[in-house]
C-alpha cells in the first residue's frame, strides 16, 4: 500500500474571505469552497453540491452548516454530511499560516 502525501496549497490572504462567507477555489483540478465563520474558524469542503450541482460557496452559513443555494440542503462544515439526507461532501484540512494566508492540504493522487 502506498501512502498518499498531502500537498499544501496557498489560497491567498484570509482577508479575501469575509467573516461569515465562503469562497470557491480551483485546487489541483478540484472545486473547493473555503468558509470563514464569524468565529474565525475555517472549513473547506467540496464546492459543488452533490445533489444538483449548486455553488456551495454562495450558500448561507451559520456556526456549523452551509445551505445549498439551489435546494437548501444543509451540510455540516466539519463532517461534510448533509442533515436529513444521504448526500455528503469531502472535507479538507485548512489553516491560516503565520503570514495570514489560507493553506489547504490536499492528498496527492
Amino acid at each position: 500500500m502506498t501512502a498518499r502525501l498531502a500537498a499544501a496549497h496557498d489560497l491567498g490572504p484570509v482577508s479575501d474571505i469575509p467573516p461569515g462567507e465562503g469562497r470557491a477555489y480551483d485546487v489541483a483540478g478540484r472545486q473547493i469552497a473555503v468558509f470563514r465563520l464569524r468565529t474565525g474558524a475555517l472549513h473547506a469542503v467540496d464546492a459543488v453540491c452533490p445533489h444538483r450541482g449548486g455553488p456551495l460557496a454562495d450558500g448561507q452559513t451559520d456556526g456549523r452548516v452551509v445551505l445549498c443555494p439551489l435546494h437548501l440542503t444543509a451540510f455540516d462544515l466539519a463532517t461534510g454530511c448533509a442533515t436529513g439526507s444521504t448526500y455528503a461532501l469531502a472535507t479538507y484540512p485548512v489553516r491560516v499560516d503565520e503570514s495570514g494566508h489560507v493553506i489547504l492540504a490536499l492528498a496527492s493522487a
